[in-house]
């Protein structure tokens, strides 16, 4: 990680590899009692599942052969589930890595979804239907929703799986559907196609990515809430879960920009990745976030606790440290380790020691 002369900070990322082509999305599960999970989906057929906090890799879902798009797990991390170019979305055991059932499709499948029940997954993609699969009855036909005005990019789901959300690839807007009568009850209208769009954990946001901007929608009463102009394009943000206070968003300039919910303004930028971000989210817990690119890598960076401090525009592990290196960070402790020898030096010359 040398030469990340950002005079704002410099941050020393986790980094994962393991996938041969571009990561296109990333999804964090809920914390379970066994901690909490990351799956990344690949231009390179196989979807990988990582320890939430470590990066470590668990495992890869073997199977798909195609591009994967889209990735999710369900709220207990014990099933994975995945949308491709293979004109397939499949569902997995998320402990063994079996491929418990392929769902057909007649195109690109390019996104997917677990109710937070856990009894139903929504799928969306080039055919311009969204698709809810009972995972109950897993043979029977899917319940299907025709009428999406453009090939399906995003899909999601809220209001206790009472509503599903979706965006298209080819024009502005997120519809929001009524699950019972099938619907659109709601469209919140952007300039651009939404290429992200992530219901915050305690469901008041939705936040949206399209291009030059970034939004926040009131989930409840569909207003718009904020829009902030984005200092390049854009691909994705995520809203940091447990403050509401900050979010990141990442796209073509290939850094990690970090921003003041309430006022917009950038606190933090990361350098790192090779090549333009395709996705961004935030753990479960607020205190990391994670990036995929098409340089093939997944960074998970630490959002330092003195961060929310005005004047202090070091959102990460940056000069100090030693300080900020959140404690359930095993493995950048260990990095700290390794360079306290020259500590009082590297402390200041912000250690790049990566």
């Amino acid at each position: 990680m040398t030469g990340k002369m950002d005079k704002k900070k410099v941050a020393v990322p986790l980094v994962c590899h393991g996938h041969s082509r571009p990561v296109v999305d990333l999804f964090y599960s809920p914390v379970t009692p066994d901690g909490f999970f990351l799956i990344s989906a690949s231009k390179d057929s196989s979807p990988m599942l990582r320890n939430g906090e470590t990066g470590d890799w668990i495992g890869t879902f073997e199977g798909h052969k195609g591009a994967v798009w889209s990735c999710c797990l369900d709220t207990n991390a014990l099933r994975a589930a995945s949308g491709s170019a293979d004109f397939s979305a499949k569902l997995w055991d998320a402990l063994t890595g079996d491929e418990l059932q392929s769902f057909e499709h007649k195109h690109i499948v390019r996104a997917c979804a677990f109710s937070e029940d856990t009894h139903l997954l929504l799928t969306g993609g080039f055919e311009k239907i969204l698709r809810i699969f009972d995972l109950n009855r897993p043979d029977a036909p899917p319940r299907e929703v025709d009428n999406s005005p453009g090939s399906i990019r995003t899909v999601a789901w809220l209001h206790s799986d009472q509503t599903i959300l979706s965006s298209c690839a080819d024009i502005g807007g997120v519809r929001l559907w009524d699950i019972r009568s099938g619907k659109i009850v709601q469209t919140l209208e952007t300039k651009s196609p939404v290429t992200s769009a992530e219901v915050s954990q305690d469901g008041r946001y939705i936040t949206t990515a399209d291009g030059s901007t970034v939004k926040f929608w009131d989930a409840n009463h569909f207003g718009l809430v904020k829009s902030y102009d984005m200092p390049c394009n854009v691909e994705s943000a995520s809203l940091e879960p447990k403050f509401g206070n900050k979010f990141v968003a990442g796209g073509e300039d290939m850094w990690i920009h970090v921003f003041d919910f309430h006022t917009g303004e950038q606190i933090g930028c990361n350098k790192g990745h090779h090549g333009p971000v395709h996705c961004v989210r935030f753990s479960p817990g607020g205190e990391s976030y994670a990036s995929g690119s098409e340089d093939g890598t997944i960074r998970i960076w630490q959002l330092s606790p003195a961060s929310h401090d005005e004047n202090d525009s070091l959102p990460g592990n940056g000069p100090t440290g030693k300080v900020k290196v959140s404690a359930d960070d095993v493995a950048q402790k260990i990095e700290v380790l390794h360079i306290s020898k020259e500590g009082k030096t590297a402390e200041k010359d912000k250690a790049t020691d990566a």
